[in-house]
């Protein structure tokens, strides 16, 4: 039986488990824990703590460059860059080039995700500060929960407490100053982990190219997207731009872009998904760190309490046990298809 493709902007690398497999099917390519070498253990390590450490400053980035590029020029620069570098990359080792209908169905998840999702972070963080950004964008597992219920997965019992109790920190994450005194922070905080939940369940129905091909073909579109609304929007960058933000856009390209997607696909290949996934608590608690040592930002308790009732939220739905797959020959095949759209509902870097 043929694998139905279900690859988003942040879950690319799991075709690669299936490439490794010798037929045994692409949970078999994940190595045991036991069975590690040393360097394997390192790399491991090494990799949870990029993801930790680059997904999380993101945030902060993204607000260093808007000192001379606005949101969606700043966008539009970074994901045109980074898809443009991976594309050929891919290309360069051989990797077949998209056909139109998984050129336009990157496009469109492209557009929803990067646009209506980190169009919007970089939007709200002209007003908002980069830690109360992260701590919104937690919000992303609740969101997903919920459209997948609507779309005929509805949650069980432990995720129903996990969504309220997560809707209850996001409606008292705005009750606190930060957002009330910027309506428009707020709206866009509100909009962005929609958006990127929505793109997240919505491609899990759409033809996209295999492995990373699918993050270039997203990065591209969503980049070009966000470039012509930048231009029709009058941005403009200040020339010459400051050295702090040129080098947080180069930071953004190279690290958040490009670097986090290999350790996360390395990650992948190696370790059980919820250690993979682990980045989706720790984020916002780096971004707040950072935003707070390095950005001269303040978080007030009331937002800390938001962010720890999210982020118990979203581990009650991570905790909600699965049901045993059926048995039989194709059991592992059935498993490792739906591993790829649970993992791609919690990247939300900024």
């Amino acid at each position: 039986m043929q694998r139905k493709q279900a690859n988003t902007f942040v879950s690319e690398d799991h075709l690669a488990i299936a490439s490794d497999s010798g037929g045994s099917g692409p949970a078999a390519a994940r190595q045991r824990p036991g069975s590690l070498r040393p360097v394997d253990r390192l790399g491991i390590i090494l990799a949870l703590l990029a993801l930790y450490i680059i997904w999380g400053s993101t945030y902060l980035g993204m607000r260093q460059a808007l000192t001379s590029f606005p949101p969606f020029l700043m966008g539009g620069l970074r994901f045109v860059c980074a898809g443009t570098l991976l594309y050929l990359f891919l290309r360069l080792r051989g990797e077949p080039r998209p056909s139109p209908r998984q050129w336009l169905a990157g496009a469109g998840i492209g557009v929803l995700m990067l646009v209506g999702s980190n169009g919007m972070v970089a939007f709200a963080e002209q007003w908002v500060a980069s830690g109360l950004a992260a701590i919104a964008l937690a919000a992303v597992p609740l969101w997903t929960a919920l459209f997948a219920g609507l779309s005929g997965r509805w949650p069980r019992r432990l995720e129903w407490l996990g969504l309220l109790i997560g809707f209850a920190g996001v409606i008292l994450l705005n009750l606190q100053s930060g957002l009330r005194a910027n309506p428009q922070g707020a709206i866009a905080l509100l909009i962005a982990p929609i958006c990127w939940s929505l793109g997240s369940v919505w491609s899990a129905r759409l033809p996209l190219a295999s492995g990373l091909m699918a993050s270039a073909t997203q990065m591209l579109a969503g980049g070009l997207a966000q470039l012509t609304i930048g231009l029709l929007l009058g941005e403009r960058p200040s020339l010459p731009p400051a050295p702090g933000a040129l080098l947080a856009l180069i930071y953004l390209v190279g690290a958040g872009s490009l670097l986090g997607y290999c350790a996360y696909g390395y990650l992948l290949r190696r370790v059980r998904p919820a250690l993979a996934t682990s980045y989706a608590y720790v984020n916002p608690l780096v971004a707040v760190f950072l935003g707070t040592l390095f950005g001269g930002e303040q978080v007030s308790p009331l937002e800390l309490l938001a962010m720890l009732i999210i982020l118990g939220s979203v581990a009650l739905i991570s905790l909600q046990p699965r049901p045993a797959p059926a048995t039989g020959h194709n059991s592992a095949t059935i498993a490792s298809q739906d591993e790829p759209r649970q993992l791609s509902s919690l990247r939300t870097d900024g």
